[in-house]
C-alpha cells in the first residue's frame, strides 16, 4: 500500500464531495498517508445539447477517468455507481461500494412554489424517471434537461419547467434536501440500479488494503443484486431498466421493472434470497420478468 495516493474525480461540485468522502476516510485512517484529489472534466460532462441516450450512454462519465487509473496519474477513481456502465474492464475493477445514502427520487419545485400545477412541463433526462412518471402523472409533460444539479436547478428556478427529479443522495450530500418538494417511495419510481451507493475502481492486482473500513456490506450486496438484474436484460445506462434491493436479516429483496423496447411493455416484479446469492437474485428476478412479458 502506498503513502501516496491520488483520488480521481469528475470536477463537478457534486462529484467533488462524493470523493471528498473517500479522501477523508484515508486521512483520517492513515494518518502517514498523503492524499490528494485529481479533478478532470469528463466527455459527458462537456456535452449539454443532447441526452445520454443519443451520445453513447453514461460511459461518457467514466472515459477519462479510466484513462487516469491507466495511465497512474490516479490510484483510485470515485464514481456514482448509478453512472458506472455495468460492465468495466477486467483490468479496472470495481474494488468496492460505500454506505448507501437515500436511494429516492425527489421532485423539486421552483423556489416559492408549493404545488405542481395541474399539466406542468417536468424536466428529467432519465428514460428510467420519465416512464414511471408519466404514470404518476399523466397529465404533465416529461422533457429533457441536462447538466450538474446546479445547473438543473438554476433553470428550474428560471421558469424554464415546472419541476425537476433529482436524485436525493446529491440533494443530500450537496445540503439541498430543503430543496425536495417530494420523495417518490422506492415502489412508486423504482431507482436507477446502484443510485446512492458510490463505487470505487482502481486497477487490477493492486493492494487497495486500506479501503476495509470505506466498503459496506449491505451496500456491496444490493449492488451485486441490482447491477445482476441490469446486466441479465442487456441494459445499459440509458435504458429504463432499473432495480432496488433492501436488505435485512441475512435476506435480499429486489424489486425490478424491465421494459420490452419492441412491445412497450412495462414488467415489474420482486425476487427474495440470501445475501449470499445476490448476484443469483438479480439474474432469477430478469429471466422471470423477460418470461412474463413474453405472455
Amino acid at each position: 500500500m502506498s503513502d501516496r495516493i491520488i483520488v480521481g474525480s469528475r470536477e463537478s461540485l457534486l462529484a467533488v464531495a462524493q470523493s471528498m468522502t473517500l479522501v477523508d476516510f484515508l486521512k483520517s485512517n492513515y494518518s502517514g498517508m498523503d492524499v490528494a484529489l485529481l479533478t478532470m472534466k469528463t466527455t459527458g460532462d462537456r456535452i449539454q445539447d443532447r441526452t445520454l441516450d443519443k451520445v453513447g450512454g453514461k460511459g461518457l462519465f467514466v472515459k477519462e477517468l479510466d484513462a487516469a487509473l491507466r495511465d497512474g496519474r490516479a490510484d483510485l477513481t470515485v464514481h456514482s455507481l448509478k453512472d458506472v456502465p455495468m460492465q468495466t474492464p477486467e483490468d479496472l475493477p470495481l474494488l468496492g461500494f460505500s454506505r448507501r445514502e437515500d436511494p429516492r427520487d425527489a421532485l423539486v419545485l421552483p423556489e416559492g412554489v408549493s404545488a405542481l400545477k395541474r399539466g406542468g412541463v417536468i424536466g428529467t433526462s432519465s428514460l428510467r424517471r420519465a416512464l414511471q412518471l408519466k404514470k404518476l402523472f399523466p397529465e404533465c409533460e416529461i422533457k429533457p434537461v441536462r447538466g450538474n444539479l446546479q445547473t438543473r436547478l438554476r433553470k428550474l428556478d428560471e421558469g424554464l419547467f415546472d419541476a425537476i427529479v433529482l436524485a436525493a443522495a446529491g440533494m443530500n450530500r450537496m445540503g439541498l434536501s430543503h430543496r425536495a418538494s417530494r420523495y417518490f417511495e422506492v415502489d412508486e419510481v423504482i431507482p436507477a440500479a446502484g443510485q446512492g451507493i458510490l463505487g470505487v475502481q482502481g486497477r487490477a492486482g493492486e493492494d487497495y488494503a486500506c479501503l476495509a473500513g470505506y466498503i459496506d456490506r449491505d451496500a456491496t450486496v444490493a449492488a451485486l443484486a441490482e447491477r445482476a438484474f441490469v446486466r441479465e436484460l442487456d441494459g445499459g445506462c440509458t435504458s429504463p431498466v432499473c432495480a432496488h434491493a433492501q436488505i435485512g436479516d441475512g435476506q435480499v429483496s429486489l424489486r425490478g421493472l424491465y421494459w420490452n423496447e419492441a412491445t412497450g411493455a412495462v414488467t415489474v416484479g420482486t425476487e427474495h434470497g440470501e445475501v449470499g446469492d445476490a448476484e443469483a437474485i438479480g439474474v432469477a428476478l430478469a429471466q422471470r420478468l423477460m418470461k412474463e412479458a413474453r405472455r
